[in-house]
């Protein structure tokens, strides 16, 4: 009872030389490879992009205390 092993990779097209299949066959490797991916680090408040934008001024009591802070 033999069982028979399918190969990995086939050339169905072309003729490809000894350097072509050994580079296809690192990219497939390298690409079969499971890894966590990073997540990016969560910016903190300081540095969202609406913060930059403030409101306009407001007239009145409180106005400029008002116009430097976070809405």
């Amino acid at each position: 009872m033999t069982e028979q092993i399918r190969p990995l990779l086939r050339v169905v097209k072309g003729e490809p030389t000894a350097e072509e299949l050994a580079a296809l066959t690192v990219v497939i490797a390298a690409m079969s490879q499971r890894r966590a991916r990073k997540r990016p680090t969560p910016v903190g408040a300081w540095a969202s992009y609406g913060r930059s934008h403030r409101a306009a001024a407001q007239a009145g009591p409180g106005g400029w205390r008002a116009a430097g802070s976070p809405a």
